[in-house]
């Protein structure tokens, strides 16, 4: 099985789970009141399992109650403060979507003109498709939206070119180094546990020589550039991670495919890959992460019309006064697509993050 179809099949499964866990939790619930009723089920099993799921729960809710401050003072709108002067409520006071819209801003489907070609006749038909507004600003009392769009639109295409800038260089240097032996090898190796261990003031040195860089040979407004130095900056870390995921993998299956007359690549492509999914998952989220959130280089090389979210974020804050309603829906809506990430793919990083292996 490939590897893109292996991916293909996990995710409908995972989408399938998530879909159908009511309608098990509900089979779970009339199969535990009939075996009370029958006697299968014995009432101490049920309080113990009660008893553990409202602990679960407010172990969670202690968790993510920070977030669900945050949450509660976007609702708040301009009336919201980060500090509470006359102790904690837990509820908004008039609660409003209007700090969501304003980060939002004017969610507009434009019209498109579309010629179509009669076959036979020579002729064309011109279609236009409508306007489709599916979120008007000004109509929630929002005059001046913010620049998110724009922010979003920049760190897209700076983490989407890191993402696949980083992933052509790890998954070939990680299988080299698992599968095979070659001069300066172990030397190799050394480097990459050293270059994952640089930071501090080494850190800040390299930081200062990068903008410099950036300076001499016009690059502070290429996030190109900027993706490609996230990229080198990811791959030392994630090639070992998943070079220690890959040796994991018996090579009795790769001697097996090559007896049948499979290729290195083919082996590869449908072997090793497909068996990596959690480590591959793992250092995917990682260099995404990369790009997706780091603040001090983008601030520092990129322009004003380049900035990516982080920058944006920042932003906000005024040494005077910070608008932390507005602040708290930036930062929410910011970090939603890191949080659906990490849902989707939570069980592939345990995964790839505990080293596991294929025993043969």
């Amino acid at each position: 099985m490939s590897l893109l179809r292996s991916v293909a099949r996990s995710v409908g499964g995972d989408v399938r789970t998530v879909m159908t866990a009511p309608k098990r939790a509900f089979d779970e619930l009339r199969y535990t009141v009939a075996g009370l009723r029958t006697g299968d089920v014995r009432p101490r099993d049920v309080a113990w399992s009660a008893v553990s799921t409202v602990g679960a729960l407010l172990v969670v809710s202690l968790l993510l109650f920070p977030i669900y401050w945050v949450f509660k003072l976007a609702l708040s709108g301009g009336t919201g403060s980060f500090f509470a002067t006359t102790g904690i409520n837990l509820l908004p006071t008039d609660p409003t979507f209007q700090t969501f819209v304003w980060v939002l801003g004017d969610l507009i489907l434009p019209s498109y003109r579309i010629t179509l070609a009669i076959p036979g006749t020579g002729s064309e038909v011109f279609l236009q498709t409508p306007k489709l507004v599916v979120l008007d600003a000004s109509a929630h009392g929002v005059e001046y939206p913010s620049r998110f769009q724009k922010y979003l639109w920049n760190s897209v295409t700076v983490a989407v070119p890191t993402v696949v800038l980083a992933m052509c260089m790890i998954v070939p240097g990680a299988y080299a180094l698992s599968r095979r032996e070659f001069i300066g090898r172990g030397k190799l190796l050394y480097g990459y546990v050293l270059f994952t261990q640089v930071g501090g003031g080494i850190g800040i040195a390299s930081l200062i020589a990068l903008y410099a860089l950036f300076v001499q040979y016009g690059l502070t407004a290429d996030k190109f550039a900027l993706a490609f130095y996230y990229a080198a900056t990811a791959v030392p870390f994630n090639t070992w991670l998943l070079k220690t995921y890959m040796d994991g993998i018996p090579k009795s299956y790769e001697e097996a495919a090559y007896v049948d007359g499979a290729s290195t690549l083919r082996v590869v492509w449908e072997v090793i890959l497909p068996l990596s999914k959690a480590g591959l998952a793992t250092v995917f989220i990682f260099t995404f992460l990369a790009g997706w959130t780091e603040f001090v280089v983008a601030q520092t090389v990129l322009t004003t019309d380049q900035y990516t979210l982080p920058v944006g974020l920042y932003l906000l804050v005024s040494e005077y006064s910070t608008p932390w309603p507005k602040f708290s829906a930036f930062a929410l809506t910011f970090a939603l697509p890191i949080m659906l990430v990490y849902l989707l793919a939570q069980r592939y990083i345990e995964d790839g993050l505990s080293f596991g292996g294929v025993e043969g």
